[in-house]
């Protein structure tokens, strides 16, 4: 016998949030995709300078969120099936995947608070690396000079936050590259500056996401427990 009244609105309604919760978790997999291709960070993460790396901290929180997207949409499947068949055994499964992905979520959200300054400060001291690299360098056998023309030529910047760095663009034209007029010359901005731009911007894109997610997964496990004890009341009736 299938559930009847109030609880029917709620099998309906808890079906509707398993879908926007499916497609949260492709929204959360496009992104994730994107920001892992994306031309800007590629160019600057997959840098070598000697036989260092460029950090990839961003990259690790990236893979995550593919692994979470995949996993939200299986939920929601599962979710979405559970509802409609209204079968106690795969809501209490959906309830259970809940808890654990709003555990990880929370769990991510404290790790990338703690760490939210962490990455682009990473990035920065390569790029200061390669910079001193650069100017120090006499021939082209050091890789310095490549990776600071990479990071200017992608992020449209010139030189770090120092005295010297803002001078860059006067002496050193084989770094930066020459401007239209001395005007545009003069408001050459900072890498550092750029580097915190590109970060930050990203990563308040997933902050967002993440804040969406976790409210549509607090309605999700109120609604699939009121569901599941309407299932077991009717079943007894």
């Amino acid at each position: 016998m299938g559930v009847e009244g109030c609880t029917k609105c709620i099998k309906y309604l808890l079906f509707v949030f398993n879908f926007i919760f499916w497609l949260a978790g492709g929204i959360i997999l496009g992104v994730a995709l994107w920001l892992r291709h994306d031309s800007q960070t590629t160019n600057i993460l997959y840098l070598h300078l000697g036989e260092k790396q460029a950090p990839n901290t961003f990259y690790v929180g990236i893979y995550i969120l593919i692994a979470v997207g995949a996993v939200m949409m299986f939920v929601g499947f599962l979710g979405c099936y559970g509802a409609i068949q209204e079968s106690q055994c795969l809501l209490g499964t959906f309830f259970t995947c809940l808890v654990i992905l709003f555990a990880c979520e929370v769990a991510a959200g404290i790790w990338g608070f703690v760490n939210k300054d962490q990455i682009a400060k990473d990035v920065k001291q390569f790029y200061d690396q390669a910079f001193q690299q650069a100017l120090m360098a006499e021939s082209d056998a050091n890789n310095g000079k490549a990776v600071v023309k990479t990071f200017h030529e992608t992020l449209d910047c010139c030189g770090p936050d120092t005295v010297i760095g803002a001078a860059t663009h006067l002496w050193r034209e084989d770094l930066c590259s020459r401007k239209d007029s001395i005007l545009k010359t003069f408001e050459t901005v900072s890498c550092h500056k750029k580097i915190d731009e590109l970060f930050s911007g990203k990563l308040y894109v997933i902050g967002i996401v993440a804040i969406v997610v976790a409210v549509i997964m607090i309605f999700e496990m109120i609604l699939s427990m009121v569901l599941c004890c309407g299932i077991r009341n009717s079943s007894v009736y």
